[in-house]
């Protein structure tokens, strides 16, 4: 270390300016969508789900839902099993890290190399692999409700639901997917931080670009 800057305060520096920039973004991008609902593609979302609500229930459009909402549950299933997979190989990993421990630092240049480091980064990679799971369970469930509210609004066979209640329900499904794939984008600079502080910088840099060309709605 040319510089008198432990290393270990380079990981500490380098993760807290890491989640200063996500929550910055997501803070401006929050700030942005109050302005203007239809700047963010998630509030576009938002809107199209309470309008495909209303839909189905005025024209009794059943089959439209009963495929629309499988197709839902099928991609939040995909992800939640492979967020198992992927918690799988983190635990696998993270008795592993005495052996592999100098592969993996071999371009970390400013960083601590501890073995408590090591598995503190992937805690934290853990951490945000069980929150992507539980986004995508907790999506799935409502998913599901939807299914049987969305025909009692249309038949209103003893019960009938009110179509904004049930647009309610499909957007907390639509929020939790949204965090689920949050979680997944976040496992890139945590993964990165496994090889050096320097690429969690950059990775969180990436990301943060990467996600403002894509959170925004497109102008027609």
């Amino acid at each position: 270390m040319a510089t008198g800057f432990p290393p270990l305060s380079s990981d500490i520096a380098s993760f807290a300016l890491s989640a200063l920039i996500l929550t910055a973004y997501h803070l401006y991008m929050g700030l942005r969508a109050w302005r203007d609902p239809n700047h963010t593609v998630q509030a576009v979302n938002r809107q199209a789900r309470r309008a495909w609500v209303q839909g189905v229930i005025t024209h009794n459009r059943d089959i439209l839902a009963v495929q629309t909402l499988r197709n839902s549950m099928m991609a939040a299933i995909f992800l939640a099993s492979t967020s198992v997979l992927l918690i799988i190989g983190v635990l696998t990993l993270s008795g592993q890290g005495d052996k592999l421990g100098s592969a993996w630092h071999a371009l970390n240049i400013i960083g601590a190399t501890s073995t408590e480091l090591w598995q503190t980064k992937l805690i934290l990679l853990l951490f945000d692999l069980l929150v992507a799971f539980f986004s995508f369970a907790m999506a799935i469930r409502l998913f599901n409700h939807v299914g049987y509210l969305i025909n009692a609004a249309a038949d209103g066979a003893g019960f009938r639901a009110n179509p904004e209640f049930v647009a309610i329900h499909l957007n907390r499904a639509g929020d939790y997917y949204s965090i689920g794939m949050r979680a997944y984008y976040f496992t890139v600079p945590l993964m990165f931080w496994l090889f050096g502080p320097h690429f969690l910088l950059a990775a969180t840099v990436g990301l943060v670009v990467l996600l403002y060309r894509t959170d925004r709605a497109p102008r027609a």
